[in-house]
């Protein structure tokens, strides 16, 4: 006798046997009790997730004559003949090969003719949203009225390309992925029917692989069986493909330190070792998912299909991305896929990691909101160099005004006065110790105004500000700062005052800073102004 696969062989027969769905079977059940049969049923839901085998079940249970509640009994000659095969008033039929209107038509003429040996005939329509336009109208009237001896049972994966004038016909049943805890115990108990040993890790990484599926679970445990009669996390590995994956953890660590040079080489050795680039792109995809679901859920129960061993690896390494990182690197693999399809697959794996490592190339919002938090990240990191004193200390000592007998730029009035707070954070003898000099709880201010204004924070990074007697003067790198403060209904100074306030306990007026003299160029800062200027915040 030939060997039969697992899916094939352990397919439920009876309602009871359906597992995970039985928010479905008991309802059936109820119906075909209390005699409610309805003349269309629609059985829609992912693939493998029992919609053929209820379909079976169906047509064995309405033609049953001996039916325990609402199950089939398997022993009568209807059940028999069903079971074996032979009962030709249950008709199977392949809607993605026989999708035409003249195919329809001449299931309109049989569908006159009695059943043969049962009670009914049923139709079996699987993947009925291949059905052409044409052949879903010749349906229609057919299947809103059908004789008495006729039941319809249409399956399928995408419901939503069905006609609203088909589903409004139906009665209309959704299949769920099922539970993975279920798919492991219904594992379990095949594997021990079939002499096999099945860790607990090994099943639950088939069910996660099966995606809610028990045919595509069984089916991943019939390879892994051809493999090992004992089944442990290795082998389901190896058959899923998931081992040998590690260059995915070394490409995203090169991207994350910025090492193009590295993420390149590694794309030339993957490429000699005929590794797809379209399967690079999508496992890379995948592997920053998992970081982005690691990353932000803390829970135990993770939508992630990998082994212990790699589920360790991926929140080692999800500890040192940020979330914001995460994002930007899939918004490029996301947007790389389309072009993949019809470009030079090599070429655009590569314009990819190159815009992941250097998200200055790029020019969309995700890649400017990586610079600002890589600049930000800079700046607070920095420790103070004693080329950061001494250039604070000329600073101060060298106002505006007095280097060069210049007056000050035309400073603008302030939109609003603000009562002073009752209980200010810091004294005005405080506040007095640093006039005239550089405010050193500057990124406090921009802390506040990034909670209430976000785009002037964001146009503000980098920036340092001087208290010239009543007015608070700012000295922003980047250029759009003077026309964005000055736009608007003044808004952007409110937000900028208010910290400000907050902060220093005192209202001060806002102000352009001009610098005395150039900063030597030999200091560390000006490098980092000069990547700043280059932001462009719309």
């Amino acid at each position: 006798m030939a060997y039969q696969a697992l899916y094939r062989k352990y397919r439920p027969r009876t309602f009871s046997d359906v597992i995970g769905q039985e928010h479905i079977t008991e309802t059936l059940k109820n119906e075909l009790s209390e005699g409610k049969t309805v003349h269309a049923y629609l059985f829609t839901g992912t693939r493998g997730t029992g919609k053929t085998s209820c379909a079976k079940i169906l047509a064995n249970a309405v033609n049953c004559l001996d039916s325990k509640a609402g199950d089939p009994c398997l022993e009568c000659e209807s059940c028999k003949a069903i079971l074996e095969g032979d009962n030709t008033d249950i008709v199977e039929i392949d809607a993605a090969s026989n999708n035409g209107v003249d195919n329809i038509r001449e299931l309109r003429e049989l569908i006159n003719f009695t059943p043969a040996s049962s009670k009914y005939r049923v139709y079996i329509i699987d993947e009925v949203h291949m059905l052409s336009s044409g052949a879903f109208n010749a349906l229609l009237k057919t299947l809103e009225e059908p004789p008495e001896h006729v039941i319809f049972i249409l399956a399928t994966t995408e419901v939503h390309k069905l006609p609203a004038t088909i589903l409004s016909r139906c009665q209309r049943f959704d299949f769920r992925r099922i539970d993975n805890e279920k798919i492991c115990e219904r594992i379990q108990f095949i594997a021990e029917k079939e002499g096999l040993t099945v860790t607990s890790d090994a099943a639950t990484l088939i069910a996660a692989a099966a995606d809610g599926g028990m045919r595509d679970a069984l089916s991943i445990l019939d390879l892994c069986a051809s493999n090992s009669k004992d089944i442990d996390e290795s082998v389901v590995e190896t058959v899923c493909a998931m081992a040998g994956n590690d260059y995915l953890l070394e490409m995203s660590e090169a991207i994350k330190n910025q090492d193009t040079e590295q993420a390149l080489l590694l794309i030339d050795s993957l490429h000699n070792s005929s590794v797809d680039m379209q399967r690079l792109l999508s496992g890379l995809t995948e592997h920053y998912r998992d970081l982005m679901i690691v990353k932000t859920i803390k829970g135990n129960k993770l939508p992630i299909v990998c082994s212990a061993k790699k589920l360790e690896m991926l929140k080692a390494q999800a500890n040192e991305h940020s979330i914001k990182d995460i994002m930007y690197c899939l918004s490029v693999l996301q947007a790389a896929s389309p072009a993949m399809q019809s470009g030079n697959r090599r070429c655009e794996m590569e314009m990819a990691v190159i815009k992941m490592c250097n998200p200055e190339l790029s020019v969309d919002i995700a890649s400017l909101e990586k610079r600002i938090s890589l600049l930000e990240a800079g700046v607070q990191s920095k420790p103070k160099s004693a080329v950061d004193r001494t250039l604070k200390t000329e600073v101060i000592k060298q106002p505006i005004a007095e280097t060069k007998n210049e007056e000050p730029e035309e400073i603008p009035p302030p939109i609003s006065e603000y009562e002073p707070p009752a209980e200010p954070e810091i004294s005005e003898e405080e506040v007095s110790e640093n006039a005239d000099g550089q405010v050193e709880r500057w990124d406090d201010i921009l802390s506040l105004v990034r909670v209430e204004n976000p785009l002037i924070c964001g146009v503000l990074a980098g920036s340092k500000a001087y208290i010239k007697g009543e007015y608070l003067l700012i000295d922003a790198p980047n250029s759009q700062f003077r026309s964005l403060i000055n736009t608007g209904d003044g808004r952007h100074k409110d937000s900028i005052r208010k910290a400000a306030e907050k902060v220093l306990g005192k209202v001060y007026k806002l102000g352009p800073y001009s610098k005395a003299e150039k900063i030597s160029e030999a200091d560390p800062l000006t490098a980092l102004a000069a990547k700043l200027k280059t932001l462009e915040i719309n």
